[in-house]
């Protein structure tokens, strides 16, 4: 599939554009950069010639890239190969550390765009090389970190943590909406009628291009917008309000379900990792 006809959310109209960096080159294998995203802020689409392992230090920050979207929390990257395009951007500020990783040697990380669990021996490891910075890295000690954190890159357990994101305009714009109101109440018949189409039509559609059914991925829709809300501190039930459900006791379920863990006990780690 060709990166230019893929599709990915586009970004509220009140949220601002940053500067991308002025990243010329790489002047070694893997290099290191700490960003901070100011609240609805957001870096636009653009590529690099090598990859990008794009880590949440604090805050929460949403990737888009690849027809997909990534909502990730402190402790969780997200790993970007080389070419594809991407935009970087947080609704209530965060702060991430970019590894940037060449291609030679190859790296053996992952195919494709992909979300892993930051272990605490991988994060001290980033914080180690960001503490060297890249003229003290060139010794020995920088090369063994530099090993060391492509070594734990291979070892990362994947999470299945993206939304996928159509390519038919009619299905993007009901995408579109759901994503700035996940609380939007309508049904399938009800985008159906809206979209001058059938049910079963709207369905068929909408799991052929996403992989999903419509049920699907609206409970991802919420689980990735209650890990944005709970990562910036929001609380449990304003979340639940927000989102659409009924009850706290609905939202805690799902949440439950999904994670294996509650929102408060969720919402207690991140803040207290960020």
């Amino acid at each position: 599939m060709s990166m230019k006809r893929q599709a990915t959310p586009r970004i509220a109209t009140d949220w601002q554009t940053l500067p991308l960096p002025d990243d010329t080159g790489l002047s070694s294998a893997m290099q290191l950069r700490v960003q901070t995203v100011p609240p609805r802020h957001y870096f636009p689409a653009h590529t690099h010639p090598w990859n990008q392992l794009v880590y949440a230090s604090s805050g929460v920050l949403t990737v888009t890239a690849a027809g997909h979207c990534f909502v990730i929390a402190p402790r969780q990257a997200v790993w970007v190969p080389t070419g594809v395009p991407h935009q970087v951007g947080s609704l209530y500020g965060a702060e991430y550390r970019s590894l940037y990783v060449a291609d030679e040697p190859p790296p053996q990380v992952a195919d494709g765009c992909t979300v892993f669990i930051v272990t605490a021996f991988l994060r001290a490891l980033i914080l180690e090389a960001s503490r060297l910075g890249d003229k003290d890295k060139a010794g020995s000690y920088g090369e063994h970190i530099d090993a060391l954190i492509l070594e734990q890159l291979r070892r990362l357990r994947a999470l299945p943590a993206s939304l996928p994101w159509p390519r038919h305009a009619s299905l993007q714009g009901l995408c579109e909406t759901l994503y700035g109101d996940p609380a939007d109440p309508r049904s399938l018949d009800d985008w159906a009628t809206a979209l001058n189409i059938s049910g079963r039509t709207l369905s068929r559609r909408f799991e052929r291009e996403t992989g999903l059914t419509l049920r699907i991925w609206r409970q991802r829709l919420r689980l990735f917008k209650a890990i944005e809300l709970l990562g910036s501190g929001m609380a449990v039930t304003r979340a639940a309000l927000e989102l659409g459900y009924a009850t706290p006791s609905a939202f805690i379920h799902m949440f439950r379900s999904e994670t294996g863990m509650s929102p408060l006990a969720y919402r207690q780690a991140v803040l207290a990792e960020g």
